[in-house]
């Protein structure tokens, strides 16, 4: 699975959504779909001006972590694990 740090690296950079929305005219509802990672794809335009206005590197955005590893957030906070594969 592919992971989308978006929320992280605002964290850090103590940016909100709307920040982001704003500097770099992406719509609101969007920013949100990549900020919960509910989004099956990314706009590789969206992906550079994100990158651009939080002055990182894409891998600093976007991780591989294995199926049997990775956690989905909700928006209502709780965490979701994935269930191993079995065979």
């Amino acid at each position: 699975m592919i992971r989308f740090l978006l929320s992280t690296r605002l964290g850090e950079l103590r940016y909100t959504q709307a920040d982001l929305a704003k500097k770099t005219n992406i719509r609101a509802s969007t920013i949100n779909d990549y900020y919960w990672e509910l989004s099956d794809r990314i706009n590789l335009k969206h992906l550079d001006l994100i990158c651009e206005v939080l002055q990182c590197d894409i891998s600093d955005l976007l991780v591989r972590v294995p199926d049997d590893e990775y956690e989905i957030r909700t928006k209502t906070g709780s965490i979701m694990k994935s269930k191993k594969n079995s065979k």
